[in-house]
């Protein structure tokens, strides 16, 4: 039986090549909401975060969103991302 290929995403934080399944899909809306992405199919661009507390600080710390989502991404966005996080692990 043919194996099945597993897409591999990049952490925008740490650099590192993981299955889709390990991250965490934050997306900006085509109206400029941002939000956790659980199912990975919401139109919008997105970035990927390892599933981790400390990487989601690491991301506020550097505001790496702002950059990879082209948006003002504020610290209250940060705070509340992670609080979603928290309820879809």
């Amino acid at each position: 039986m043919k194996q099945r290929k597993i897409p591999l995403r990049k952490c925008i934080v740490t650099q590192e090549m993981k299955p889709k399944a390990e991250l965490v899909r934050i997306v900006r809306t085509p109206e400029g909401d941002i939000m956790v992405d659980p199912t990975g199919k919401k139109n919008g661009r997105g970035a990927y975060l390892t599933n981790e507390e400390e990487v989601f600080l690491i991301a506020k710390k550097r505001d790496s969103l702002s950059r990879h989502l082209q948006v003002n991404v504020g610290a209250d966005d940060y705070d509340r991302l992670i609080a979603e996080r928290k309820a879809t692990v």
